[in-house]
């Protein structure tokens, strides 16, 4: 494997990552990135550097953003999202992974990619639900904050050094799963 290949590993799980906070930020810049000519992507997702998809995914981006600062719209949202942010997360990529087999394409963009993205939605919404319950939905705007400022310090790092996005995603997922760890129940 080429060191681009690998490079494109690591920014496709950086982005799918993002996904799982807010599932059009990553893909509105992953857009623009490659309509900038920043990044090259899989020759049948090319589409996503499209003008069209530019200004579809800029709008779907501020619509979200906007929603999750609304408390129990926030929830409303998380139970359209986690689906949503596992097709994402693949889709991310597969649309940036270069320069390997398809079988191994797709098989990466499930696992990592879904898999990733799916992991942290679902621990998002968890904390939003927690959060709802707790403060009535006062605080929701609070966690909408940090989970934009994540997704996008992720999805920053993940276009500009794929490298230290992929470090950030495995401290992400540390923290997750030691989030998840303390909330579960004791058996």
């Amino acid at each position: 494997m080429s060191g681009e290949t690998i490079i494109s590993i690591f920014l496709g799980i950086g982005l799918a990552a993002s996904t799982g906070f807010r599932v059009f930020l990553p893909l509105f810049a992953l857009s623009l990135a490659s309509y900038n000519g920043l990044w090259e992507l899989n020759e049948n997702w090319e589409w996503i550097g499209s003008l069209a998809a530019v200004i579809t995914l800029g709008v779907a981006t501020l619509a979200e953003l906007f929603a999750y600062f609304i408390p129990w719209v926030d929830n409303a949202l998380d139970a359209l999202a986690v689906p949503l942010a596992a097709l994402a997360g693949t889709a991310v990529v597969v649309s940036t992974v270069t320069g390997v087999d398809p079988v191994i394409t797709w098989s990466l963009a499930i696992i990592a990619g879904g898999g990733t993205a799916t992991a942290i939605k679902g621990a998002a919404a968890g904390s939003r639900m927690a959060s709802s319950l707790s403060t009535g939905g006062l605080a929701n705007p609070a966690v909408a904050a940090v989970e934009t400022g994540t997704a996008t310090v992720l999805t920053v790092a993940s276009l500009l050094a794929p490298v230290i996005g992929a470090v950030l995603v495995i401290a992400v997922l540390a923290f997750v799963f030691r989030i998840y760890r303390k909330l579960r129940p004791k058996l």
